[in-house]
């Protein structure tokens, strides 16, 4: 009886890959992926080849690529190979550098980012999470470095393996139990829903602004209309107390943080553990780990498992100051460091100003001293116009139901006012995505490190009170 082959690690065994594609090097390594740049035998074409060891992980980011796939914006997959007792290998674009290396490259000039350059790269950040918002997609781990930028300044949204479909907000859309095809998949595109309708891209646009007209009306007034309704919905559902809503058993501090051991990857994950939903049947129950610390969201910070898109808006808020100041919103040391920077700046988190929160599994186990004067953003923001400040904190404030959609802002007076988004040709694009200082402390070559490490030493002092069901630490 002949012995079955060995299960293979490595994408140079794979003879499906290696009659298409000649791989030329390693250009990153981490947890749950390698990635590859390649060459397309057929016609030359350079191409990253993802090979993802996490079933769970590559069949989120197939799935929702596929249904993205006629977006600018969003990193185009040009097929995959998934055999049986094998690891997919997603066949995407090779973009060479990231939106954290345009804010590197930019801290080393006197001016920093251009007013007209912000507006372009927010704009085709907001037309990309505008796409995946439209198809219910919450992509969860938002970042500088996972916005990939091509070498004619189209930036586009990477990196999906922490991605979910929603059904409605904070409920799972995709069921695990879904079997994507197993052997080679290189026509997929015909074989799937066409997503819907997505605002035009922003490097398409007439070069004199923001031209509002790129949707039609009828179809603007529909997307406003379910957004709405989703925000009531979700309204409903966080003034309900719900049994389906059960802590995934994961708590919002639970070590996650993975280094990454080469720091060129054109397609970075972050990295971070993400458990396993819905596991045991909880099919509307998500992970709050998930996501880059410095760019996550307070309620996943707080252990909610409950959530939907706006997690992605928080996301983008925290971008957007950084590309105006070039240095991160809130660059916490740990779980708890996090919520305390985000809690001096916005003041505490009470049921005044977010009715919900009490809530929030963790709400009640972690408390922090009353914060009598918070700096607020507009400290953040120094020397900033009113405009730019109205974007972030429209999108970095504590009550998800009050973050703006990406509609809305993409639809703001910001955008055609002077100065103009500059046109995609203009934009700076650094030559190389490793280009940062050996002797420079952190910066986002130490950007693995923000995975979520559950320090509670880093933080300072903290008190620690039993409590009729477990207990609570007050942090100070």
């Amino acid at each position: 009886m002949e012995q079955p082959l060995p299960k293979s690690w490595s994408i140079h065994t794979r003879p499906e890959v290696i009659a298409k594609y000649e791989i030329l090097e390693r250009v990153g390594s981490g947890a749950y992926s390698d990635v590859y740049r390649a060459r397309r035998l057929s016609d030359n074409l350079i191409v990253a080849l993802k090979e993802v060891h996490d079933y769970q992980s590559a069949f989120r980011e197939i799935e929702a690529l596929q249904m993205l796939h006629n977006c600018p914006n969003i990193v185009v997959l040009h097929e995959y190979f998934w055999r049986e007792d094998e690891d997919a290998v997603l066949v995407l674009e090779f973009l060479r550098t990231d939106l954290a290396a345009v804010i590197r490259d930019a801290k080393k000039k006197e001016g920093g980012i251009r007013v007209g350059e912000i507006k372009r790269w927010m704009l085709q950040i907001l037309c990309g999470v505008d796409a995946c918002h439209r198809n219910m997609i919450v992509h969860r781990d938002l970042k500088p470095g996972n916005l990939l930028v091509s070498d004619d300044g189209v930036l586009k949204l990477a990196d999906f393996g922490q991605a979910r479909i929603l059904m409605e907000p904070g409920f799972d859309g995709d069921d695990d139990n879904h079997q994507l095809p197993v052997e080679q998949n290189t026509g997929y595109q015909e074989n799937v829903t066409p997503p819907l309708d997505v605002v035009a891209d922003a490097h398409s646009l007439p070069d004199q602004g923001f031209n509002k007209q790129v949707v039609e009306d009828t179809n603007r007034e529909e997307y406003l209309r379910q957004l709405v309704e989703l925000k009531a919905k979700r309204h409903a559902v966080d003034e309900t107390d719900k049994e389906t809503n059960i802590n995934d058993g994961y708590s919002s501090c639970l070590a996650t943080g993975t280094i990454s051991d080469i720091d060129d990857d054109p397609l970075k994950s972050s990295y971070s553990y993400d458990a396993e939903e819905g596991g045991d049947g909880r099919n509307g129950a998500l992970t709050s780990c998930v996501g880059t610390r410095w760019f996550r969201a307070p309620e996943l910070l707080y252990g909610s498992t409950d959530y939907g898109l706006e997690v992605d808006l928080w996301s983008l808020g925290c971008i957007f100051s950084e590309l105006l100041t070039l240095e991160p919103l809130f660059p916490g040391i740990s779980d708890i460091d996090q919520l305390g920077r985000i809690i001096n700046v916005l003041g505490n988190l009470t049921e005044e100003v977010w009715p919900s929160c009490c809530k929030l599994p963790d709400y009640k186990t972690i408390s922090f001293a009353k914060i009598e004067n918070p700096t607020g953003l507009e400290a953040c923001l120094p020397n900033k116009s009113a405009d730019e400040i109205s974007i972030v904190k429209r999108l970095v404030c504590y009550n998800p139901a009050s973050r703006a959609t990406t509609m809305e802002l993409l639809n703001d007076k910001y955008f055609d006012e002077e100065p103009l988004p500059l046109p995609v040709t203009e934009l700076h694009v650094p030559l190389t995505k490793n280009n940062h200082d050996e002797d420079s402390p952190g910066g986002w070559h130490d950007y693995d490190d923000m995975g979520s490490d559950s320090d509670f030493g880093d933080f300072g002092h903290f008190k620690v009170e039993n409590t009729g069901s477990g207990f609570s630490m007050q942090f100070s």
